[in-house]
């Protein structure tokens, strides 16, 4: 089988960290769990710790558990036989049959059922499962790499994820970072994604980006990660259409200049509050890093305490999305709920 992993690109120290840990562990024939906000690369991850284990030359088999419902993900995962439920005419080979020998990708592992956690269980402590509507015990040979960007032990303390299976799941864990944390490489990859974009519309070359336009992607926040600052390039040079010249114009808001539109759709992770004093009486030099955590995460508390420590209704008040509000919980290890004892 070819190797077609894709590169995961960028030369930061927290990438290269998270490419070793990936790296002495494929060799390991055991389930790991990679950790990372969304966008930041878990399917390359997971394909690289495949194709660098003695696993390479069988099959990558994939699947997003968010995207299915229960009962389809139940039958795409482990099969199903003819009759096993309506519209059912014929055998099904699930998932796990497909990768016997190879690697399965289980990402957003933390939107997956109780009741499916604990099949998945039995099968990664036995390597045996049943159809679904069948009888036959059938054995594999899988090796699970699963994913998400959930705090699974904190669902596990709220009884919405079993302690068992992200016990056995947890042979080791890589996290991978967010794009924020890998500032020097925000470049490298706007220039990967930039070729690509000039190839498909047929340019004859990359002019490049200006000085200003490098500064605007290098200090964004990105909170979509490299899916956004893909988006963000490839959107930018559409929209610039000047094939000679070095593009000027970073468009990451694509809803700017329509009105109230683009309100609904912050352009960071969270608003930023008033300055308490001006730019010209503070002390130079700043830690700009610490000082913006510093301000998330009082921020974060304030909404968590006038909510009571509800979650959701905190995002809302910070006019985040769910995810986004996780991902932050996750990033500052704040808690609204008591730890495994």
């Amino acid at each position: 089988m070819q190797n077609n992993a894709q590169n995961m690109i960028g030369q930061s120290p927290a990438l290269m960290a998270a490419l070793d840990h990936l790296s002495t562990l494929a060799s390991i024939d055991r389930p790991i769990l990679v950790l990372g906000e969304r966008g930041t690369g878990k399917e390359l991850a997971a394909e690289r710790l495949h194709f660098l284990s003695p696993r390479w030359s069988d099959v990558f088999v994939k699947i997003n558990c968010g995207a299915i419902t229960e009962t389809l993900l139940e039958s795409e995962l482990f099969g199903h036989e003819a009759g096993a439920f309506t519209g059912a005419t014929k055998q099904h080979i699930g998932r796990f049959e497909r990768a016997d020998g190879g690697t399965l990708f289980l990402d957003e592992l933390g939107t997956m059922s109780l009741r499916l956690q604990e099949k998945l269980l039995r099968l990664i402590e036995y390597g045996e499962f049943e159809r679904v509507g069948g009888s036959k015990t059938i054995r594999v040979d899988v090796r699970v790499v699963a994913a998400t960007n959930a705090n699974l032990p904190q669902m596990a303390n709220a009884g919405e994820f079993r302690w068992d299976l992200l016990d056995r799941l947890t042979f080791d864990v890589v996290r991978l970072p967010p794009l924020r944390e890998r500032q020097n490489d925000v470049l490298e990859l706007a220039n990967h994604f930039a070729i690509k974009m000039v190839a498909e519309l047929g340019w004859p070359f990359f002019a490049g980006f200006t000085a200003a336009a490098e500064a605007d992607l290098v200090t964004h926040h990105w909170p979509g990660n490299i899916r956004e600052l893909k988006n963000v390039v490839e959107r930018s040079i559409y929209r610039w259409g000047e094939q000679e010249n070095p593009v000027d114009a970073v468009v990451i808001n694509p809803f700017s200049g329509f009105g109230d539109a683009q309100e609904d759709i912050p352009d960071t992770v969270i608003s930023a509050s008033e300055p308490s004093e001006t730019i010209e009486a503070r002390t130079w030099p700043i830690d700009l890093r610490q000082t913006l955590e510093e301000t998330e995460v009082t921020w974060v508390n304030a909404a968590l305490n006038e909510c009571n420590f509800s979650q959701k209704a905190a995002a809302e008040l910070l006019g985040l999305t769910y995810d986004q509000m996780r991902s932050l919980m996750r990033k500052y290890d704040l808690r609204t709920r008591a730890p495994r004892s």
